[in-house]
């Protein structure tokens, strides 16, 4: 594959609104050890991205100072001593920065081949959604067959793949949304119960859904005045996973119910994980998940695609939340 010196990148500068992305021109960044270079066909566009822009969510020390965390197209080279992978693959890859461009490098242990049946697009909204999910409703929450998951935020991308893979696993599962489009696609991905929070008190209708037992797991990304009301509605031995605090993270809770019910209160972020973490990780997805997305029975959900150049607009409308599902960057400048 002929590689070109110099690409178009998004660049945020020094951060701040969404109006500071705008498209660069720089050179190719080269794999190092470890390393593949891949030819981005689409980005996938998440809230940790909307973090960095705005100064909160820095990346790591060695990693790209540029947005763009999950990526899918082509392996358009291999870095030194990297084997098992061809220049033309189709792949999908957790990255550690860098990824609304035409070019980005991703590690070995974070990259997947695309699973097979899927487009490139449907790929590149994998990678950082599916892991997130994984580690925090699977992993730390444990979710077992026959528990009851809420999910807040359902008809996002991260609630929309939670609901996907808690009823892959046997679950019961509630979420909470603000309307009743959003309600009905929730359902549509397989919701048992779908709970507009505008419209009542949603624990309230938790509790009679489940006939005042509570829940089992429940993953969350308010946290502020949610954080109490969830420790309320788990059941014995219950867990409360937290992804983000979008509502606050500094409240005042009575932690009582923690010790009388044996709860568990966990959480955690994907990006400050290890590599040797993010690849045990992406080798559980191969191994649980792929199958299930090369069968049909888990897909995501693509709410709209914009062109590279059209960053900043994506980040308008993921900030507004009116969207359902995943949305992407056509990165395919040329």
């Amino acid at each position: 594959m002929q590689l070109p010196d110099t690409m178009d990148f998004i660049d945020h500068g020094a951060g701040g609104p969404p109006s500071v992305l705008v498209v660069r021109r720089g050179p190719l960044p080269t794999p190092r050890a470890g390393e593949v270079l891949i030819k981005v066909a689409y980005a996938g566009v998440n809230r940790p991205d909307v973090l960095q822009r705005s100064g909160r969510y820095p990346p790591p020390p060695d990693a790209s100072p540029h947005i763009g965390l999950e990526i899918a197209g082509e392996i358009a080279a291999v870095g030194p001593d990297v084997a098992g992978w061809r220049v033309g693959e189709a792949v999908c890859a957790l990255t550690n920065g860098g990824g609304y461009a035409e070019y980005a490098v991703a590690p070995v242990g974070q990259t997947l081949r695309a699973p097979r049946g899927l487009s490139m697009l449907q790929a590149a909204a994998l990678p950082e959604t599916y892991l997130t999910v994984w580690a925090n409703v699977i992993e730390r929450g444990r979710l077992r067959a026959g528990e009851a998951l809420l999910v807040h935020g359902g008809s996002s991308g991260i609630g929309l793949t939670a609901i996907q893979l808690g009823k892959a696993w046997g679950a019961t599962v509630l979420t909470t949304v603000g309307n009743g489009e959003k309600a009905s696609a929730c359902v549509a991905a397989g919701a048992d119960h779908a709970i507009d929070y505008k419209r009542g008190e949603w624990d309230a209708e938790v509790m009679r859904l489940t006939e005042g037992r509570g829940v089992d797991v429940i993953l969350d990304m308010v946290g502020g005045p949610y954080i109490a009301r969830n420790l309320k509605l788990l059941a014995l031995e219950g867990r409360l996973v937290q992804i983000a605090f979008l509502q606050g993270a500094k409240v005042e809770v009575d932690w009582q119910p923690l010790m009388v019910r044996r709860l568990t209160f966990t959480g955690s972020t994907l990006r400050a994980r290890s590599a040797a973490e993010k690849a045990r990780l992406a080798a559980a997805l191969a191994e649980h998940v792929w199958p299930r997305l090369e069968a049909g029975t888990l897909l995501p959900v693509i709410h709209r695609v914009f062109p590279l150049r059209e960053a900043a607009a994506a980040h308008e409308l993921m900030e507004s939340s009116t969207h359902i599902g995943k949305i992407m960057l056509d990165c395919r400048v040329s």
